[in-house]
Order: C-alpha cells, then structure tokens, then sequence
C-alpha cells in the first residue's frame, strides 16, 4: 500500500515537523513518498545570490515562475540540496530511513522543455515569450521509487526533471506528484496546501466525484482549479482518491486520510 503527499512551500516553512512526524508513523505499515515544492525558498536564496526572481501570469490567471538558466542553477541547488536534504535529516531525527532523490535522479521525470509560453504582460495583453528551463512530464519511470520503497525507505522527491538531452528542468510540484502518483498507481494522493480544501462560497466542499468537476472548476480560483482538473486525469490513470486539505494542522495527512479537506474520487 503506498501513498504519496505532496507539501507545497509555504507548508514546508509552517508545519514541516508535524508533517514529518506524521508522516514517519505512517511509513510503518504503508509505502510514503514525498513530493515537496519550495518557491518562495528559492526565491529568497535568489535574492540573496543577486538572481531577481521572475514570475509570469498565464491567460488562465495563474502565476508560476519562470526560470532562465541564471534561475535554474538557484532553483536545482535549492530545490535538491538545501529544502530536500533538510526534510531527509528531520526523518533521520525521528529513527526513519529516507533517501532524497530529485526527479533527474534514474532518470525518474522525463519532461519536454516548453519551448514558448503564452503569458498575460501587465497591461492584459497576451505575449508569447521563451520558454526558459520548465518542463513538461511526459513520462515517469518508476524503478528507483519501487526499489528504495521494497527497502523499506520514506522516498522524497524534489521536482526537477531532465529531458532527452540531458537539460535539467523546473517542473511544477504538483504536476509531479499527480504524474508519479498515476504511475504508481497509489492508493491515495495526499495534496497538503495553505488552504482547507476546495472552498466554494465559504464551505468546505467534502467530496467531488469527477463527473462533478466540469462544473466545480468554474467557481474556484485558478490555482485550485488546475489542481481539481489534474486530478481527474489521474483518478482515470489508476489512482485510487486524491484529497486536498491543510498541511497547517497537527497530523495533517493522517488528518487528509481520515476525511479531512476535500476528497476527490471516480464516479
């Protein structure tokens, strides 16, 4: 039985030792994989190493970064050694092996680079622009997971990919977590974000089955809302439910697991 969490960032700098704990207790009589994000870290260190950090907004609304190669190098230092080194020593504190390993890694996340991007520049107009250093998974090869997960190892992932020609790429967390997770085809993926789930009109909504979220996607935000519609792909690809819910409580996935946040399910 395997299931896979993914922690957003501003999660990891709030709530990362409730998480780990919970997360430790679980691994017990389950598989746990961990996919983390990091940007606001990123963009900090980008700071501090004088890379002002870059960010686009697409026609969709959503904002996402975009990575020239000055912002790469920052992004896979920070990404696969500062963020993901420290939840891999915080597990070790508790007694529990894991093993930090980024989607480059076997090579585990094959992407494509995005040669162009459409974006919306600051007086509403759509522009198309290079693609810079973000990928796009197109494929998951799961072998290193299944054979650090036999030996009985917390996995965690940091979300860089490489494509055909060996080019490191910044792929988004969330899109790695839904592809890893339709590969594996896990019982539960576990979305822990600043959020207590898909909020509409100020509730909760506890459950959506996916003939729910073509009308669901229209009345939440644009960053929600990607991650409602990934979710339906991978529910077609084999995952059994994928939950969104806090990362900001105590025993958040545990939380997620039992019926907390919002439950994504086939139907």
């Amino acid at each position: 039985m395997t299931i896979i969490v993914k922690v957003g960032g501003r999660v990891l700098n709030n709530n990362i030792d409730s998480i780990v704990e919970d997360a430790v207790n679980l691994s017990k009589d389950r598989n746990v994989v961990l996919v983390h994000g990091g940007g606001d870290i990123v963009s900090e260190f980008c700071k501090k190493l004088g890379v002002e950090p870059k960010f686009v907004i697409s026609p969709e609304g959503i904002r996402s970064r975009y990575t020239d190669e000055r912002e790469l190098e920052v992004y896979v230092m920070v990404m696969a050694g500062r963020i993901n080194k420290s939840i891999v020593s915080k597990f070790k504190s508790l007694g529990c092996r894991a093993v930090g390993i980024t989607g480059a890694d076997g090579p585990t996340l094959l992407a494509e680079r995005k040669k162009r991007i459409v974006v919306v520049d600051e007086r509403g107009r759509k522009r198309v622009i290079d693609g810079g250093y973000t990928g796009r998974i197109i494929s998951v090869n799961t072998e290193l997971i299944n054979i650090l997960l036999e030996k009985k190892y917390v996995v965690i992932i940091a979300p860089i990919a490489v494509d055909d020609e060996g080019v490191l790429l910044n792929v988004d967390g969330d899109q790695a977590a839904y592809a890893i997770a339709s590969a594996l085809k896990v019982e539960s993926l576990v979305i822990l974000t600043d959020v207590d789930g898909v909020i509409i009109d100020n509730n909760i909504v506890r459950e959506i089955r996916t003939s729910e979220i073509s009308e669901i996607v229209k009345r939440i935000g644009p960053g929600m809302n990607r991650k409602v519609l990934m979710a339906e792909k991978a529910l077609e690809n084999g995952v059994g439910r994928i939950v969104i819910a806090s990362g900001n409580i105590s025993s958040p996935i545990t939380n997620a697991l039992r019926g907390g946040g919002t439950s994504i399910v086939k139907g």
